[in-house]
């Protein structure tokens, strides 16, 4: 065949590599196998999360005896052409093995039943370890060698850190197979995190009936057992929290370049965005920096206006620690320092609606719904004093009327950990309608949103869009604690933190 035919009938999935000249000669091969330095075999120290990701997967494992379960950690995501987006690992996989940050794509946890009363699951790893010098791999595979993204990790430095048994990738099929189908181990798998191996799975448990079904149960379980946070991961929420509140700070003593941008909310989504990066993960989701009217866009990502002097800017940010855990804080802050009469009196209709809320948190056997409607009841009462709404406050609290809820259409309250919103797939009665517990980590976040073409609301309101959000955490005394008090909430002492920056 001519260098002609093999270019015309050059396979699509082949033409990627046109732009490279990889070497490929057996010497070239030969030569770079050879000359490394031996490793050490030196491993590493068990994880300190270690010990209570097996605690955890005791708990889900007693819900299904005898059962096996199937958590992938999801595979790598193509952003554009052959560049993937920043890999991070399924939550329920990070909760059940410890592991956070880019570890480890392709992995599998499954929890194989075993005859042990005592034990009644085993614990396996499945993951792609780290390949030999010698191998194409190594200098070739540009998603997974070496001498492009890395040194991976070995089977036993994985095992060492997790404290868990690790198995190559490539034995998960036959081990999902064991004694299933139909009458056999029963299996269930996370859906919709890695495509392979849940068609795996269905291969394996062909014949077991209501297979979706007993799916939703497993995600369901996976949820509520990050309802009540273990003391790993309370440490964990608090150093998230106080990084953001360093990435708030920063956020102010930038505000002289803020101002002078074109791009101000761009500003600073960035210097945010820099904390986050230097004391953590990454941001737990995006960055909302919504100046002025934006700040009524209630998920105003785009962040690509200017902060002009007289605005204020709506900052909801969150730094993601190496662990996973994330803060979920929100700050309005006057970018000239001081707010406006207008400004002054949205926010402390705001705060005053947090703190009834912080104060009904701390009432005992309060619902987690209790929250919201504290919150709600100080709102309405406030719009009813300014006129705005079309009747009394209480007729607008009556189910039939909801009339406030035209100026916060959101929740105050989600709870939060190692997803911003938290334990999303558990059962209403165990997160909506239950009674808050020690160990919840949660949100208190009410708001008031005056959109610039409202025309229910007095001028001087409109295009002010105000939300104050804190992470709080039930004590084990049933007190709760406010984890993001390091950073101000009443207007004097915004005002206050704020000069204390700028004059640095």
């Amino acid at each position: 065949m001519s260098d002609t035919d093999r270019q015309e009938n050059q396979p699509l999935s082949e033409r990627g590599s046109n732009r490279s000249q990889r070497p490929s000669s057996p010497a070239f091969r030969a030569f770079i196998a050879s000359g490394w330095a031996e490793q050490p075999p030196a491993l590493p120290e068990q994880s300190p999360a270690a010990p209570f990701a097996a605690a955890r997967r005791e708990r889900l494992g007693a819900r299904f005896p005898g059962e096996r379960l199937v958590l992938p950690a999801g595979t790598l995501v193509t952003r554009s052409n052959d560049t993937d987006y920043r890999f991070r690992p399924h939550s329920a996989f990070a909760h059940l093995t410890g592991l956070g940050t880019d570890q480890e794509p392709d992995a599998v946890l499954v929890l194989h039943p075993t005859d042990d009363d005592a034990a009644p699951h085993e614990a396996v790893l499945y993951f792609r370890p780290r390949a030999g010098k010698d191998t194409e791999e190594f200098f070739a595979d540009s998603r997974y060698g070496e001498l492009w993204v890395g040194q991976r990790p070995s089977l036993e430095e994985v095992a060492a850190l997790t404290g868990l048994r690790t198995a190559h990738i490539d034995s998960l099929a036959d081990e999902l197979a064991k004694d299933a189908g139909a009458g056999g181990v029963q299996l269930r798998v996370v859906r919709g995190v890695d495509a392979a191996v849940q068609a795996r799975v269905e291969t394996a448990r062909t014949g077991q009936p209501e297979t979706e079904a007993a799916d939703a149960v497993l995600a369901e379980a996976l949820s509520e057992l990050r309802l009540r946070k273990d003391p790993f991961e309370v440490e964990e929420m608090r150093k998230a929290v106080a990084a953001t509140a360093e990435g708030f700070a920063d956020v102010v003593r930038a505000l002289p370049r803020v101002l002078a941008h074109h791009r101000g909310e761009r500003v600073i989504e960035g210097v945010f965005g820099a904390r986050a990066r230097e004391d953590g993960n990454a941001t737990g989701y995006d960055t909302i920096a919504a100046a002025g009217n934006h700040a009524n866009t209630l998920h105003w990502i785009r962040n690509d206006g200017a902060v002009r002097p007289g605005d204020l800017v709506l900052i909801d940010a969150g730094v993601e620690v190496e662990s996973l855990y994330t803060a979920d804080v929100t700050r309005t802050i006057p970018v000239d320092g001081v707010f406006t009469e207008p400004q002054r009196r949205v926010y402390e209709a705001v705060l005053e609606a947090a703190d009834a809320a912080f104060a009904r948190a701390a009432e005992p056997g309060v619902r987690f719904r209790d929250l919201h409607a504290a919150a709600m009841e100080i709102l309405a009462h406030r719009l009813a004093e300014w006129g705005v709404l079309p009747g009394s406050a209480q007729e607008s609290l009556a189910e039939e009327g909801q009339f406030h809820r035209r100026w916060m259409v959101h929740g105050t309250s989600h709870h939060l950990g190692i997803d911003v919103h938290d334990c999303a797939q558990a059962r209403r009665e165990m997160y909506l309608d239950a009674e808050l517990e020690p160990g919840m980590v949660f949100t208190i976040e009410p708001g008031l949103y005056f959109r610039a073409d409202d025309l229910t609301v007095p001028a001087e309101l409109r295009g002010i869009g105000v939300r104050i959000e804190d992470d709080v955490l039930v004590r084990e005394d049933g007190s709760v604690e406010n984890l993001s008090a390091a950073l101000p909430r009443r207007a004097d002492d915004v005002e206050a933190w704020m000069a204390s920056l700028l004059e640095r």
